[in-house]
């Protein structure tokens, strides 16, 4: 049975001293209660070790933002995923449009960091998503279809199980514009449909497919009671637990 998942993003924001504790606040505000999701915090690399230590890995997953497309070597200021997955951090964000539209990343740059993060046991987040322009032009499905054929569709079965896909139009992050529940339903049981005639259905039920584009508390409810979204990946209000929590128990 496939996860529901509420994942933080905190991007470029939070110094160490900072991070640590909003993790540690939003470790107080879990305890006790029964969850209907797994909660992932993203942090910048900077912070990974220090919020592992400091969170009850059990209730708190911790996420890299990304991780490098090599193994190791003479690749100054990259952090490859060996060195991710040794901090405690289980998960990796990988594809985010950010990475794609600032730092080029390329399908085939995105192909090698999901074989290296699978390699170090770490689950990849995958991101995929269209920009308003694709969106106008109704090129929104073929976009997406490509996003994942391109970078994830060489995976055995088995390895493509572990991977946790995260649609964010693009037109809808940071914009305060949202994709309405209908629209977010229609492109993720578009992806479900694209992965079963990949994989086959099984492996597509089992596929938790977040959705992500200004989620908060005051739409997430809606957005998560739509039978092919599996949870958020949540960039702004992941930086406050009072707008985080919401969102959580919004499952």
């Amino acid at each position: 049975m496939r996860k529901n998942i509420v994942a933080g993003n905190w991007k470029m924001n939070k110094n160490l001293q900072e991070g640590i504790q909003l993790a540690k606040e939003l470790n107080e505000a879990l305890k006790g209660k029964s969850l209907n999701c797994d909660v992932i915090v993203g942090t910048p690399f900077i912070h990974l070790a220090s919020v592992a230590e400091a969170v009850d890995t059990n209730k708190i997953g911790v996420a890299a933002q990304n991780c490098a497309d090599k193994e190791s070597g003479a690749y100054t200021g990259e952090v490859s995923s060996e060195m991710v997955a040794s901090t405690g951090a289980k998960y990796v964000i990988l594809g985010h449009s950010e990475r794609r539209a600032y730092y080029h990343e390329t399908p085939e740059i995105l192909k090698e960091k999901v074989l290296l993060a699978l390699k170090n046991d770490l689950t990849p987040i995958f991101c995929i998503g269209e920009v308003l322009e694709e969106r106008e032009s109704e090129k929104h499905f073929e976009v997406v279809k490509s996003q994942i054929e391109a970078s994830l569709f060489e995976l055995s079965p088995e390895d493509f199980s572990k991977i946790v896909l995260a649609y964010e139009p693009v037109w809808a992050i940071g914009t305060g514009k949202t994709a309405s529940p209908e629209q977010a339903q229609e492109m993720h049981a578009f992806i479900r449909k694209t992965l079963v005639e990949k994989y086959g259905k099984e492996i597509a039920d089992n596929t938790s497919i977040l959705y992500g584009g200004s989620a908060n508390a005051g739409n997430a409810k809606e957005l998560f009671s739509n039978p092919d979204v599996d949870g958020g990946l949540i960039g702004g209000a992941s930086l406050s637990v009072d707008k985080f929590m919401p969102i959580i128990e919004a499952f």
